[in-house]
Parts: structure tokens; C-alpha cells; sequence
């Protein structure tokens, strides 16, 4: 008899054996492609599936990894960059591929905001076959943008082949899954946007958007857009306005010239930190009230210390505009009224610098006033910016050439009757001319006028922070300038001592006013080149010459000597010539080669830097004095100049006529004046904004930090 206990050990040794014997369930294979590999980035397609299955749909995805601190774009990526682009031709039983874009991130490439990926995304995608029977077969060329130090496009070509039959899943399903996780949820109780419409003027509005998001955290939001063509948005400041609910208001950062309208629809994505929305929305005329926000403390009023600094900022520039430039052509009206004050009491003295002080400070006042006029328009403002106007540049240039005739004798100025009576209470300068301070005043005005197309160290900081602003630091910035412009007046008349050293009045007097007659003359000459420039006509060179040859007319007939007629016939054949001729004069002039200038085109800044090229900016106009002179002196000369003959791009952006893009460009810096020069390069991609006087060593400092070769 057999032993049942070996009997039973048998058994159960053989279901064991059987068991382990038995084939395993069966698993899937892995369904992928090969990568596409480069030194930044990898991409390849995957498949959520085993086969095409019996649906006809089927779940993929598209893998990238990139190298750390490397970044991929969204399907909105803003005004730098590109989305990856899929292209399916060669694919067999393919009928349609759906991207399903995960929530996006907002972050800096090359100075530009931009929304995208870091280091790595799988981007799901969503196949329908033709023949859910038959096997697929796909192609891909996926061609997509990598981001870091520079942007390096990149090309992937895929390859996959899915077999027919049953629909399995695959080692890349809960990959695929889980990024589909991470694509925005449709609106819902949590979260939903309730209302959005654009504010502001329409070349640079911001978005609003009121959005219910009980327990989000204001710091966490952002607000994507995809659908109104030509805006991008800057990242949105966010207000409570109630229990759950945010206003958010985000700045344009790029704006088409034809506003949407009221009823455009577009794309939102809410993104509340590890959560998001999408949600279409139609855009709303502005509402006529708002509910009210509850608000942090402004930054105006938190920094008060600032806005007391930046007075003494303005005060500083204003001071410095003295000696500019574009200052100096009314040295010689300075001179000639501090000669009359000379002989004058310190009374009279004081009384007229006083003058002098306050047609420099009422000046200010009113390009304040015509800079918050402006501003609340819709205008973009700059310093300088009244000599883009040909008209203004004309007139200028007839009230140098009065003023010339003047100073040569040809006639004085004769103050109405009226006028007369009305400034019976003002201080007399001392001059006899007229008797009253007028002549005084009216010089402030033209120190001023003469003043605006210059900026000075300190003064593009002052003007940034004002025209930023609001009215009030608008006001305070441009009359603290105006004070420091009128410092020398102001300082003589509280000391007339000043005035009464320079030595008497005499014959020599007549030869010092014609060579200041000249000096504002040829200011005027250089006025009329200028309005030639804006121009681009013959009119202006024929205007001059018959100006200049009428003055020197006028001279000859009131029997002065006959070398002061003819050098004003002189400097007008002069003034004829360079009219004629004034491209490239400089750097002939200078004895060095013309700079090979390329046009200002902020785009192609971000395209050759990311080639490893180093880039100049210059802004400049012709009606810029302090430009002129950096351009003369430091550009276009050695070492400087040997610069653009070899690894760095020369890109001169003219600011003679408005431009609303340079205008925006000098804003991204804070400026709103000129001269303004920039350095690009792969050790600065955001530009290295140099001093408005510049010098070699600054120069050629900013480029080896472009270069990455200096810390």
C-alpha cells in the first residue's frame, strides 16, 4: 500500500511544478521610438498602447528631456520662441493627432518673458486611425525650440509602428496618464474666470480678468492667453476683491496696432500653483465701476526715501545739463546779459538772474504739465521728444537765427506796451533793454528749450522714475531738473558779486557778440540740417542758405564790417554743405572708417546673440547733440571702432522721427531719453545698458562682459 503522506508530497510537488511551468500572463511590450538626441535635448514618441486596438483612438505621447536649465515652449509661448511643431507626413492609417498641452510655467529667456517647460514635459497626444483594423504606421518631424544661456532650434525625426489588434496597456500608459493629469481642468466650482476686458490705451492696455479661486494663493496665480492675436501679457498683479474672489491685471507686452474687440474670444488658463483652469472667454467692455481691492501698501508711498533720492537725482542731472551740448549754444546770450549786469547794482543783478531763474523753472513746469497731459492721452513720452516735430525744429531754428541778428545788431528786441504794463512789478536785468526782465526771462526759456534733446548723467535715471509714475512725480522730477538747470542763476543772484567781477563793458563787447551771434547761428544751422534729416527734402538746405544769407545781408547794411558779413556768408555756403552731404561726415571727419550700421530690429538682437554674437545698440537721432558726440568721439574711433570691424554688430536705432518701438524698447530700460546705448551678447542676454556719456573704458568693458569674458 502506498504510503499516503508521500503521496500527498508528490501531489502537491506537481501542481507546484505545473504552476511554475505554466507561461505567465502575457505583458506588452514597450511601444516607442528611438530618441533623437542632441547635446541640449531628447525627444521620442511613445505609445500608451500595444496595438492600434478597437476604438480607432489611442493615447501617446511626446517626450522631451532636456539638459538641466534648458527649456521648451507652450503653444503660446509669448514674443520670443515657438512652439514644437508636429508634423505627421509619411504616416500610414493616421486620420487625426491632438496635442494636450500640460499646465505651462511662466520664466525668463534672454530678458523676454516667456511660458513653456523646464527641464523635461510629455506632451500628450491623442491619435484617431482610419482603420482601427489595420496597423499604423507613423511619422514624425517634430521641429521644436531649446532655450537656456541661447535658443538652439532642434529637428527630431520619429518612427513608430503600431501592429493591429488588441489594445494592451504599455509601460508609457501611467506616464502618459499622468501628464494628461497635469493639463488644465475645465472651470468649475473650485475656480472659474467670470469676467475679463482689456484697459487702458490701446498700445499698451492691460488685461483684467476677475476670477473666483476660493483658497488660492495670491502669490501662486498667473494668467495665460492664447487667441487675441498680437498681445502678450506680462505676468498679472493680483487684488483681492471679496471672499474668493481676485482681480487680475496684467500688462501688455505686446500689442497689435488694431485693438480686439468687445466679444473677441480667446483661451485662458488660470494657473493657481499646482492646479489650473482653461477656460474661453469672451472679452467685455470696461465696467463703469469696479468693485474695490483690497491692497498692499503702493510702492509710492512705501518708499518715500526713493522718491526724496531721485529728487536729488533731478537735481543733480539739471545741474549737468548746464554742460552739455546742447546747453552751450546760449553761452554766448548768458555772456552778453551777464556783461550788462556787470556795471548794474546788486539789485539789478540779482533781479535779473532771478529772471533768467524763472523762465527756466516755469519752462519745467510746463513740459511737466504737457508730460502728464500726454501721458493720461494715452501718449508715449519721452525727453526730447518735441524735436521729432518738424515744425518745432523749424520754429527753433528761426528763433536761433533772431536771436543771432540780434546779437550782431541787426535790430533789438522791443517788449509790447502791454506787456510792458504788466511787468511794470518785474525785475528790471539791468540791460536797458526794454527796461524790464523779459529779455532775462526769455533766455531761461531758450536754455530750457535747448536743453530737452540732450540727456545728461542722472538725468535718464530722474526721467524713468518720473514718466513711470504719476502726475505728482512727474511734476516734482521735471521742476527738481529745472531748479538744477537754474543753479547758476539762482547762485549769482544770491551772490551778485559773481556778475560784477567779469570786467567793463567796452569795444571788445562788440566782437565777443558777433562771435556768440555765430556760435547761436550755426545752432541754428544745425537746426535746419536736422529738419533736412526729418525731412528728406531740398527744402530745408535752400530755407537755410536763404536765412543765413539774408542775415549776413542784414549785417552788411547796418555798416558793420565788411569779415563779419562775409564770414556769415561763410557758415551759410558751409551750412549748404553739409546739408548737401551729411552721411558719413563724422567718420571722415575723424579720419576713421564708416561704421556699417544695422538696422535696429530688437528680434534679431535675441537671434544673434543666441549665435554667440556680441551686439552694440546705439539710439540716436539727428537733433541729439550728446549722441553726436559719443558717436564722434568714442564709436567711431579706435579702439572702439577696430570693435565693428570684427566680433561685435554695430545696430543704430534712429530716433529722429517717433517710433513707437524704439520708444517701448528705452522703456524696457527705464529710459525715456537719449543718448542711450545697450551691449548684448551670450554673457548678457538681457543687455548691459551703458552711461549717457560714454568712453572706451566703459565700452570695451561692457563688451568683454557680453563676451563672458569678465565677471
Amino acid at each position: 500500500m502506498k504510503n499516503p503522506v508521500l503521496t500527498g508530497v508528490l501531489a502537491v510537488l506537481a501542481v507546484v511544478t505545473a504552476a511554475l511551468a505554466a507561461p505567465a500572463p502575457a505583458r506588452a511590450a514597450a511601444a516607442e521610438s528611438g530618441w533623437a538626441a542632441t547635446p541640449e535635448a531628447r525627444a521620442r514618441l511613445v505609445s500608451g498602447v500595444s496595438a492600434t486596438g478597437v476604438e480607432g483612438a489611442a493615447p501617446f505621447g511626446l517626450e522631451f528631456v532636456l539638459k538641466e536649465g534648458w527649456k521648451a515652449y507652450w503653444r503660446a509661448p509669448g514674443p520670443q520662441g515657438y512652439p514644437p511643431r508636429l508634423d505627421w507626413t509619411g504616416s500610414e492609417n493616421l486620420a487625426d493627432a491632438r496635442i494636450v498641452w500640460p499646465q505651462p510655467h511662466r520664466f525668463t529667456i534672454l530678458g523676454y518673458d516667456s511660458i513653456g517647460y523646464k527641464n523635461g514635459v510629455t506632451l500628450p497626444l491623442q491619435l484617431r486611425f482610419a482603420d482601427p483594423a489595420q496597423p499604423a504606421k507613423l511619422r514624425l518631424v517634430v521641429d521644436y525650440l531649446t532655450c537656456a544661456e541661447i535658443c538652439i532650434p532642434q529637428t527630431a525625426e520619429l518612427a513608430l509602428d503600431l501592429p493591429a489588434g488588441p489594445a494592451e496597456p504599455t509601460s508609457h500608459a501611467f506616464a502618459i496618464d499622468r501628464a494628461r493629469g497635469q493639463a488644465p481642468a475645465p472651470p468649475g466650482a473650485g475656480a472659474r474666470i467670470e469676467r475679463a476686458w482689456l484697459a487702458g490705451p490701446t498700445d499698451t492696455p492691460s488685461l483684467v480678468a476677475e476670477v473666483a479661486a476660493a483658497g488660492a494663493d495670491p502669490a501662486a496665480v498667473d494668467l495665460f492667453m492664447d487667441g487675441l492675436s498680437g498681445y502678450f501679457f506680462a505676468a498679472p498683479k493680483v487684488e483681492r476683491i471679496g471672499d474668493g474672489r481676485l482681480r487680475l491685471t496684467a500688462a501688455a507686452l505686446e500689442a497689435p496696432e488694431t485693438p480686439a474687440a468687445v466679444g473677441a474670444e480667446a483661451s485662458y488658463v488660470l494657473s493657481l500653483g499646482d492646479r489650473a483652469i482653461e477656460q474661453t472667454v469672451a472679452l467685455i467692455a470696461p465696467p463703469a465701476a469696479l468693485a474695490p481691492a483690497s491692497r498692499v501698501p503702493t510702492a509710492a508711498s512705501a518708499a518715500a526715501p526713493g522718491f526724496l533720492l531721485m529728487l536729488g537725482v533731478a537735481l543733480l542731472g539739471g545741474l549737468i545739463l548746464n554742460v552739455m551740448p546742447c546747453v552751450l549754444p546760449v553761452l554766448g546770450i548768458k555772456l552778453m546779459g551777464a556783461l550788462k549786469h556787470a556795471e548794474a547794482g546788486r539789485a539789478a543783478v540779482r533781479r535779473g538772474f532771478l529772471a533768467s531763474a524763472a523762465g527756466i523753472v516755469v519752462s519745467f513746469a510746463a513740459l511737466a504739465a504737457g508730460a502728464v497731459a500726454l501721458k493720461a492721452g494715452g501718449v508715449a513720452v519721452g525727453w526730447g521728444m518735441q524735436f521729432q516735430q518738424p515744425l518745432f525744429v523749424a520754429g527753433m531754428a528761426v528763433v536761433m537765427t533772431l536771436f543771432a541778428a540780434n546779437l550782431w545788431g541787426a535790430f533789438e528786441f522791443a517788449t509790447p506796451e502791454a506787456a510792458n504794463r504788466a511787468s511794470a512789478r518785474l525785475p528790471s536785468d539791468g540791460s536797458g533793454a526794454g527796461g524790464h526782465g523779459w529779455g532775462a526771462f526769455w533766455t531761461g526759456v531758450l536754455a530750457t528749450a535747448l536743453a530737452t534733446p540732450c540727456s545728461a548723467p542722472f538725468v535718464g535715471v530722474a526721467l524713468g522714475f518720473a514718466l513711470s509714475r504719476g502726475a505728482v512725480e512727474i511734476v516734482s522730477i521735471f521742476l527738481a531738473m529745472g531748479v538744477g538747470l537754474a543753479a547758476p542763476y539762482l547762485l549769482t543772484a544770491a551772490v551778485p558779486s559773481v556778475a560784477r567781477a567779469l570786467p567793463r563793458p567796452g569795444r571788445w563787447m562788440a566782437h565777443v557778440r558777433w562771435f556768440m551771434g555765430a556760435a547761436v547761428a550755426a545752432t541754428g544751422a544745425w537746426l535746419l540740417w536736422v529738419l533736412w534729416r526729418q525731412t528728406g527734402t531740398v527744402a530745408a538746405a535752400a530755407a537755410l542758405a536763404a536765412g543765413l544769407v539774408a542775415v549776413a545781408a542784414i549785417v552788411w547794411g547796418r555798416g558793420l564790417r565788411w569779415g563779419y558779413a562775409a564770414g556769415a556768408l561763410a557758415a551759410g555756403l558751409a551750412a549748404v554743405w553739409l546739408t548737401a552731404a551729411p552721411t558719413g561726415m563724422a567718420a571722415r571727419e575723424s579720419g576713421a572708417p564708416a561704421i556699417a550700421w544695422v538696422g535696429f530690429d530688437e528680434a534679431e538682437i535675441s537671434r544673434r546673440v543666441a549665435a554667440g554674437e556680441v551686439v552694440l545698440v546705439d539710439v540716436t537721432a539727428e537733433w541729439c547733440v550728446t549722441c553726436k558726440w559719443n558717436k564722434a568721439a568714442v564709436l567711431s574711433q579706435a579702439p572702439v571702432a577696430d570693435l565693428f570691424a570684427g566680433d561685435v554688430t554695430p545696430m543704430q536705432a534712429d530716433w529722429t522721427r517717433p517710433d513707437p518701438a524704439i520708444g517701448a524698447y528705452l522703456a524696457k530700460f527705464g529710459r525715456y531719453g537719449i543718448p542711450f546705448n545697450a551691449v548684448y551678447g551670450p554673457g548678457a542676454p538681457d543687455g548691459l545698458p551703458l552711461p549717457e556719456l560714454l568712453n572706451d573704458d566703459v565700452v570695451l568693458d561692457a563688451v568683454k562682459k557680453a563676451q563672458g569674458l569678465a565677471g
